[in-house]
């Protein structure tokens, strides 16, 4: 039997759905069912992708620009941020990290940089806060404030001022279409964040800072086949990181990771491995070699 040639890398744009024209405000059930199906209408392209199906992927195609593309799903991604329908997850950064940013000296010199990978918005908690300097940047920017860029693609960091105290990855890592780019994905937040300790001068922000804060569908820890709490923490200390925040709603998981220093004994690999088993799972997965 002859083998399968593998293809090219599938870069992050493969994974994340593809900006309706601007709408009226749409109700809160309509919001959540357009953004579901685009979720669903992906991971069945995903299939017919790795399945070498052209035409099964055109018909996906032709269902999702009828949803209105991308665009129309990131309009049903911004209204389901609106402060109206409990959304925008900067909200709950910013509730675990005010008490040590209320307490920073005012003379300590700068605001924190933060990078905003997959952002939507100028005007979401962590930009009002004033506490942050913020760069933003999304596969398919939305305006201005924010870069049009691929974050694996991004060049990295020549030196220190061109890291960051913290990276957000909110709703992101579950856009790369597969388990060894979410995992890569995941180490290439280490390059763009700042060494620890160097806050020597604000012990108040040692606790919390450098960070990545995370935040993913809750199905994808909490129902999936291949990963569970205890294989994220896992993977994400072998990474040097250590949580400091998480959060669990119906939804949605929200993780805020410091980083440290890799353990030179830290586990690993994690390859693709069935945790949890029964056919109502998901296979929502994280490899890293």
């Amino acid at each position: 039997m002859a083998l399968k040639k593998k293809g090219p890398p599938k870069s992050l744009a493969a994974g994340r759905p593809p900006v309706l024209h601007r709408v009226k405000s749409i109700s809160r059930s309509a919001t959540k069912a357009l953004i579901n199906k685009h979720h669903l209408l992906q991971k069945k392209k995903r299939q017919a992708i790795a399945k070498g199906d052209g035409a099964g992927e055109a018909a996906i195609n032709v269902e999702i620009e009828a949803l209105g593309g991308i665009e129309g799903y990131q309009e049903a991604s911004l209204q389901g941020q609106r402060h109206d329908r409990g959304g925008d997850s900067s909200r709950v950064l910013m509730q675990w990290l005010e008490p040590c940013l209320s307490s920073q000296e005012a003379d300590s010199g700068r605001r924190l940089r933060m990078l905003e990978v997959g952002a939507l918005s100028t005007q979401n908690a962590c930009s009002k806060s004033n506490h942050f300097e913020i760069e933003r940047i999304d596969l398919n920017s939305q305006g201005e404030g924010i870069l049009q860029q691929d974050f694996m693609e991004r060049p990295l960091p020549k030196d220190e001022s061109e890291q960051f105290d913290i990276i957000s990855l909110s709703l992101v890592l579950n856009y790369v279409p597969e388990p060894q780019g979410r995992g890569e994905m995941l180490r290439r937040t280490t390059q763009f964040l700042l060494a620890p300790g160097r806050y020597i001068g604000a012990p108040q922000l040692t606790a919390s800072f450098p960070s990545l804060f995370l935040v993913l569908p809750a199905p994808c820890v909490t129902n999936s086949r291949y990963l569970d709490e205890e294989r994220l923490v896992a993977i994400m200390e072998s990474l040097g990181y250590v949580k400091v925040a998480s959060k669990t709603t119906q939804r949605l998981v929200y993780y805020l990771w410091k980083r440290g220093r890799v353990c030179k004994r830290a586990g690993g690999p994690f390859q693709k491995k069935e945790i949890r088993a029964g056919p109502t799972r998901n296979n929502f997965a994280v490899v890293l070699s």
